[in-house]
């Protein structure tokens, strides 16, 4: 007996992300199944939500839902510091640990001629525009990768002319490792 239409949609639609595969996206339908209709309808109108007020920051290119981040909005933190990543992900990741203060710059992606990613593609241009008299280190916190040393190198040129020092996290992340872990 085949599954009900509905069934199959909603995996079919759970299936699309990342790290949920067919099974897992099963699983997940028959737990929704057993689920009250409100706890599902909010479920449903929280990913409506998300996409109709999810946006990048005007300022560092994280996710808000406002122009500007709480980060980029607080003033209290250090104006001399910009950790440039390549996602929002790394941006929570980072903050969890209560370790940095200063602001960040999220490039969107990182170099990748195969996936078709070039320079241009990244939120590179504004980080260019947010360097002034006040910033004294930029930090580049990408992930050990082929993409991010390449693109890493390429900020470094950027910046050579810059009166800024540029800092790399150390090496003890293995390469291909991710900062998330």
């Amino acid at each position: 007996m085949a599954a009900p239409k509905s069934f199959t949609n909603l995996v079919n639609n759970l299936s699309i992300l990342p790290g949920v595969g067919e099974k897992t996206a099963e699983r997940y339908v028959y737990s929704l199944f057993e689920k009250e209709d409100e706890e599902v309808e909010n479920l449903a109108q929280s990913l409506v939500d998300f996409k109709k007020n999810i946006k990048l920051c005007s300022n560092c290119g994280c996710l808000t839902d406002d122009d500007f981040c709480d980060i980029c909005s607080d003033k209290t933190r250090d104006k001399s510091t910009i950790c440039i990543v390549e996602d929002s992900k790394n941006v929570f990741f980072i903050e969890k640990t209560k370790k940095y203060s200063g602001y960040y710059h999220v490039l969107n992606g990182l170099i990748s001629p195969i996936d078709g990613k070039n320079p241009e593609d990244l939120n590179i241009s504004s980080l260019m525009k947010r360097i002034d008299e006040n910033l004294k280190e930029i930090i580049i916190a990408l992930n050990p990768s082929i993409e991010g040393e390449v693109t890493s190198l390429y900020i470094q040129k950027l910046l050579e002319k810059k009166n800024i020092k540029v800092s790399r996290l150390s090496y003890g992340i293995p390469m291909g490792g991710d900062i998330e872990y």
